[in-house]
C-alpha cells in the first residue's frame, strides 16, 4: 500500500511540477555562467588596452558617468585587479516602478563610456523565469509560490525516488551502472532511475539551498541551523551629518592599502545621504566568495572587516547561500557538476514521462484483454 501510494504521488508530482522544475533548472544552469558569457559577449567593452597611466578612482569615474547619463545615480562600482579589465557602474532604481538604467563600462583610464552589455537585460528576464516564471507580482505573486512548491517537489521526488528503487539485494552495479541493453520500459526505467541516484546529491543541495529565497521561515530556521543564530537585524541607519559627498576615494585608497592587496574583484557601494558608511565587497583569487570591509563614510576610516575566510564553515555558507545553491562555493568543478545536473533536468522529466506513457498503454491492453474475456492461459497461447 504504501509503495503503491507513494509511486502515484511520484508521477502526479512528475506530471504537474515537472515542467517548472525543467524551466528552473534550464535557466539556472544559464546563470550560473552568466560572468562567462557576459564577458564573451562584451570583450570590446569589458576588456581595454592597458595604459602606462594610473586608473581613476570611484569618484572620478562616477564623476565621469553622471556627465554621460544626467539624472542617473551611480549604485556601485566594479573595479577588477586586472589592468585590461573595465569598470562597471551599476545604476539605481531610477522610478518607483522600479525602473533601472542600464549597467555601464568605462574605460577605466580616462572614464570614457564603452557601452552597456548587451545581455543584461536577456540575463535580468532568465533570472525573473527562474524566480518567479514571469508571473505578476515578482517576488510577492504567485510565481514565487510556485517555484517554491517545485522545489519542495523535487525533494519529494527525491525521496519517492529512492524508496520505489531500493533494491533487495545492494551493489555498486545495481546502484549506478545502467542496463540499456534491455527493451521497452526495463530499459527506459534504469536510464530514469540511474540518473536520478547519480545527481540525487547535486539536487538535494539545490532544492534545500533554492528554498532559502521561498520561505522566511524556511530561512530563519537554516540560519539557525547553520550558524545557532537568529536572523540578523539590519543595522539601524545613522544619519550623516552635513551634506558633503561620501569619502570614496579616501575609503578606496584605505582599501587598496589593506584588505584590497590580495583582491582580484571589489564591489563598491555608494552610500545613500543618510548612510554613514561605505561598503565594499570584495574577492580573493579565483574565490567567488565574498569579504566585506565598511568605511566611514564623511573621512574614509575603516569601521569594520569580515573575512570569509575567518568564519565557520555553517556562517559561510549562510552569507554565500546563492555560491551555495550555484555549486561554486564548492570550487569549480564542483560548479560545472551542478552545471551540468541542470542541463539533465529535461532528460529525467522525459524519461519519466516516456514511463507513464509506456505504463499506461500497458494497462489499456491488459484493459481490453480484461473485458474481452481472455484469461490468463488463453491469453498466453493467443
Amino acid at each position: 500500500m504504501l509503495r503503491s501510494v507513494l509511486f502515484r504521488l511520484h508521477w502526479i508530482l512528475g506530471l504537474t511540477a515537472g515542467l517548472v522544475l525543467v524551466v528552473v533548472a534550464l535557466t539556472g544552469a544559464l546563470m550560473s555562467y552568466e560572468e562567462a558569457i557576459g564577458d564573451w559577449a562584451d570583450h570590446d567593452r569589458a576588456f581595454v588596452a592597458v595604459q602606462t597611466t594610473p586608473r581613476l578612482g570611484p569618484e572620478a569615474l562616477i564623476a565621469h558617468v553622471e556627465a554621460q547619463r544626467p539624472g542617473a545615480k551611480v549604485n556601485t562600482v566594479t573595479l577588477s585587479s586586472d589592468p585590461a579589465r573595465s569598470a562597471r557602474i551599476r545604476f539605481a532604481v531610477a522610478d518607483k516602478n522600479g525602473a533601472r538604467p542600464p549597467s555601464s563600462y568605462l574605460d577605466p583610464y580616462d572614464g570614457r563610456y564603452l557601452g552597456a552589455p548587451r545581455l543584461e537585460a536577456a540575463f535580468a528576464t532568465i533570472r525573473d523565469l527562474h524566480r518567479w516564471l514571469l508571473l505578476p507580482g515578482e517576488g510577492k505573486g504567485w510565481g514565487r509560490t510556485i517555484t517554491g512548491a517545485s522545489a519542495v517537489a523535487l525533494l519529494v521526488f527525491l525521496g519517492t525516488g529512492l524508496y520505489l528503487r531500493w533494491p533487495k539485494i545492494h551493489s555498486w552495479r545495481i546502484w549506478l551502472k545502467p542496463n540499456l541493453g534491455r527493451l521497452g520500459r526495463p530499459r527506459w526505467w534504469s536510464l530514469h532511475t540511474i540518473a536520478g541516484t547519480w545527481l540525487l546529491p547535486v539536487y538535494a543541495v539545490i532544492a534545500l539551498s533554492g528554498l532559502w529565497w521561498s520561505y522566511d521561515w524556511y530561512r530563519d530556521a537554516a540560519t539557525w541551523v547553520l550558524t545557532g543564530e537568529g536572523p540578523r537585524a539590519k543595522p539601524a541607519r545613522t544619519a550623516v551629518r552635513g551634506k558633503e559627498p561620501p569619502a570614496l576615494d579616501r575609503a578606496w585608497a584605505t582599501f587598496q592599502a589593506g584588505e584590497g592587496r590580495d583582491a582580484t574583484l571589489a564591489i563598491l557601494t555608494v552610500p545613500n545621504p543618510d548612510a554613514a558608511t561605505i561598503r565594499i565587497r570584495y574577492q580573493l583569487g579565483a574565490s567567488r566568495l565574498r569579504n566585506e570591509v565598511t568605511f566611514d563614510s564623511a573621512t574614509g576610516a575603516r569601521v569594520s572587516a569580515a573575512r570569509d575566510a575567518d568564519k565557520a564553515l555553517g556562517r559561510r555558507m549562510a552569507d554565500n547561500m546563492l555560491e551555495v545553491h550555484r555549486g561554486r562555493f564548492f570550487g569549480d568543478a564542483i560548479a560545472f557538476v551542478f552545471f551540468a545536473a541542470s542541463l539533465l533536468m529535461p532528460l529525467l522529466a522525459a524519461s519519466g514521462l516516456v514511463l507513464y506513457v509506456l505504463r499506461r498503454r500497458a494497462a489499456r491492453r491488459r484493459a481490453r484483454v480484461t473485458s474481452a474475456g481472455i484469461g490468463p492461459a488463453q491469453g498466453l497461447e493467443a
